[in-house]
Parts: structure tokens; sequence; C-alpha cells
């Protein structure tokens, strides 16, 4: 009840959450929308004979793919932009002076992902475009006509793709920026909570049609609140380092005692999604080049291939690592530490204790390598081997039960922060004069 009251007495917070509602519904109406020359009948019937790879992607984009909408493309460029940018920015020096410049640097650097997204928008565009125009489904082409009243197919395709993926990232900022939770995020959470209705109701055809028995469908959905329940546990796990304060001063304690909480999985639903993102765009270059080699490359980059879990195991364990390094830094901790009188029990001051931080962190990423791994992997494995026709695997549910925690949590947190900021303007201090 103190939520739901929290909630009600809080305009502002009720502004934040309205807004985020309300700029995910016009996504999820874009995602509707049709692009320009495309049959969408045909070209839904099409993508679903497809399976494999297709079925990832349009899952990203909540089913834009599917429907050929002016949402095709998704979010997924402008996450490409981002992990190519913070990638150079750890190798590139003037980027990493910019980082460093605080707000005004980061300004920067997201200007130029902005700018990346629209290339990569427009690469896309033209391989998507140019790939249509040669496929057909049972006889039926994709693309009605070469033109589009007199603006060639492939320049209109790139526009309206293009124009999308670029909303998309600023519905993405608006949220981020005047609402609740992390654009990005919630967009593709948004994408995969619209097809779980559907996959549930499939489900249940199958069952009524006996293609699935009772005893498996009921399996399967233990199986699911099972692993809902695990990423629950584990991202709420932490690796508590015991921090001593010593205090000077008459009639104080000798020393307090408190806790660095550090996360079992620091870098949280980033992993999966970049390691998506990276694996998702070389495998659809590989669907416009009919080049035999690149075929082959791209039948492996099957979700349920060989190859595709090991690149994608080892991407999810180096953004793991890459990612904790970004957002955690051992030495800046340490010295804030020392600088408030902190120390490690048994640890020196300085170095010695940025060391140790940087020990439990490189254990804790391994450990969270491993955790999102699994999930990622496994019940995609085991999903399939059942014979489910949808794709709902262990990325989807990670993401879904990821994001939501992270929002409650940043929710909770704009919550404390409101009622501190209005005991703070509430509040009367006296002041009074001590006489020594």
């Amino acid at each position: 009840m103190s939520a739901v009251q929290g909630l009600v007495g809080n305009a502002e917070l009720r502004k934040r959450i309205l807004l985020t509602i309300a700029l995910i519904l016009v996504y999820r109406i874009g995602v509707h929308v049709p692009t320009p020359g495309v049959d969408g009948a045909v070209m839904t019937a099409f993508m679903n004979s497809k399976g494999g790879l297709f079925n990832l992607f349009n899952t990203f984009t909540g089913g834009a793919l599917e429907r050929f909408s002016v949402f095709a493309l998704g979010i997924m460029p402008y996450i490409s932009a981002s992990i190519i940018f913070q990638l150079l920015t750890a190798v590139v020096p003037y980027l990493e002076a910019l980082k460093k410049e605080g707000a005004q640097g980061q300004k920067k650097i997201n200007q130029y992902t902005r700018y990346a997204t629209v290339a990569l928008s427009v690469i896309q565009g033209f391989g998507i475009s140019s790939w249509l125009k040669s496929e057909n489904f049972n006889g039926v082409p994709l693309v009605q006509s070469v033109f589009v009243g007199p603006i060639p197919f492939e320049v209109m395709t790139i526009i309206t793709l293009t124009a999308g993926t670029c909303f998309i990232m600023w519905l993405g900022e608006q949220i981020s920026e005047k609402g609740i939770g992390d654009g990005a995020s919630l967009i593709i959470f948004a994408g995969i909570a619209a097809g779980v209705p559907s996959g549930f109701t499939m489900s249940i055809s199958l069952i009524t049609s006996n293609q699935m028995s009772v005893i498996t469908g009921l399996g399967l959905l233990l199986f699911m609140i099972l692993t809902i329940a695990a990423i629950v546990y584990l991202e709420t796990g932490q690796r508590r380092i015991p921090i001593q304060h010593s205090q000077r001063g008459v009639g104080r304690m000798s020393g307090q005692s408190s806790h660095l909480p550090l996360k079992l999985n620091l870098s949280g639903v980033i992993p999966p999604i970049f390691a998506s993102s990276l694996l998702l765009f070389p495998a659809t270059i590989t669907q416009f080049v009919r080049v035999p080699w690149l075929q082959s490359i791209q039948e492996s980059l099957n979700p349920s291939g060989t190859l595709y879990n090991i690149v994608f195991i080892a991407l999810i364990v180096f953004f793991c690592f890459f990612y904790t390094e970004i957002v955690f830094n051992p030495t800046e901790v340490s010295d804030n530490l020392k600088k408030y009188g902190g120390f490690v029990p048994g640890v020196r001051a300085g170095k010695s204790t940025a060391d140790y931080i940087q020990k439990v962190l490189d254990r804790l990423s391994v450990a969270g390598a491993a955790y999102l791994s699994a999930v990622c992997i496994l019940p995609t494995l085991l999903i399939q081997s059942i014979g489910v026709p949808f794709y709902f695997g262990g990325t989807s549910l990670l993401i879904l039960v990821g994001v939501a925690i992270n929002t409650s949590a940043k929710l909770q947190a704009y919550t404390y922060t409101q009622k501190y900021d209005g005991f703070v303007r509430g509040a009367k201090v006296r002041s009074r004069r001590v006489q020594f």
C-alpha cells in the first residue's frame, strides 16, 4: 500500500510513468505501420516460413520485422553504434579524453553515436531492400513495384527504415531523460513482452490440437517459472565487502562497520543485448549476399547452431568483463575509502585495497558470465528440443526479468529521492549557538 500511496501522492512520478507508457504505446503503434511498396501479408507469411535467425531478430523488433513496418530495424542499429563507441572509447585517445570531460564529453560521444546509428541504418536498409526485390513467397513477389511513386523502392526503404530507427532512438532517449528507466532497454522489453501472449496462445492451441501433450506444456511453463525465479535470485544477489570506518573525537565510536555491495551480475542485461546485436548484424548481412561460403556461415549462425552458441557465449563473457570495467573503477573506490577514513579489514589502504576489490570483481564477473551464458543458452536449446514453434528463449526471459528489476529499482530510488527532497524542503533548521 505504501508504494501505491506514494504513487498517488507524487504528481511528478505519475507524470514520468504516464509519459513512459505513452511513448511505449507510440512505439507499439509504429510497429504496425507498413513500409511503402511491400505486400504486408505476403511478407508476414514469408518471414514466418524462415524461422531460426529471423525469429530471433523479429523478437527483438517486437514483430516489426515480420510485418516489415517502418520500425523493421528496431533499435538494434543504435545498440550496435553504442557498442562500437564504447569499445572505441577504450582505445581512441580523443574519445577517452571526451569521456573524462564529464557531461559535456558524453554529450559529444552520444552525438557521434547517433551519426553512427544513421550510417548503420542506411547500410542495413540498402541490404534489406536489395534482398527483398529478389525474393518471393510461393511465386508471389514481396515487392509490389520497383518504384514507390517516382521514388525507387531501395531509396524509399532506406529513408523509411532509417527514419524509423532514428525515431525509436529518440523515443528511448526521451524515456531515459523524462520517464522512468532506461529507454533502449524498455523498448526491447516492450517488443519481447508483446510476443508473450501470442506464445502462450500458440502453446494452448498446440495442446488442444494434440500436437503437444499437456505434460509437456506444464513442464515448459514450470521450467520458465523456475528460470525466472533463478534470474530474480541471482540478479539481486550481492557480494558484500566489509568496510571499517575509523573516527576520531571525544564521545564518538572508535570505528563503524558497513559494507561495499557488489552485485553478482554487475553488468545486468547489457552483455546478452550487446552480444545478440553483434551477432544479428553480420548474420543479417549474409542473408543478402548469394555467396556459398557466406551462406554456410549464415546456416551456422542459427540460434540452435553450435557456432552461434560458442560465439554468443564468448561475447557474453567479453562484455561482462568489459562493461564491469566501464561502470566500476576499483582505484577510484579505494581512493574514496581512504579519503573518508574507510578501509577493508586486513587489507592496507590504497593500491592493496584496489587490487583486492579488482580480485573480487574478477571472480564475480566469472560467476556472472557463467550465469548469463547458462540462462541464455540452456533454456533455448531445451525449448527447441521440445519443438516449440515460436522463439522465446533464455535471452528473452533474462531481458524481461532484468529490465523489470532495474526499472523497479529506479522507480523505488526515485520515490525515496522525492521523499527526501520533500522532507528537506519542509524541514525548518534552527541554528543553535554553542558556548565554550
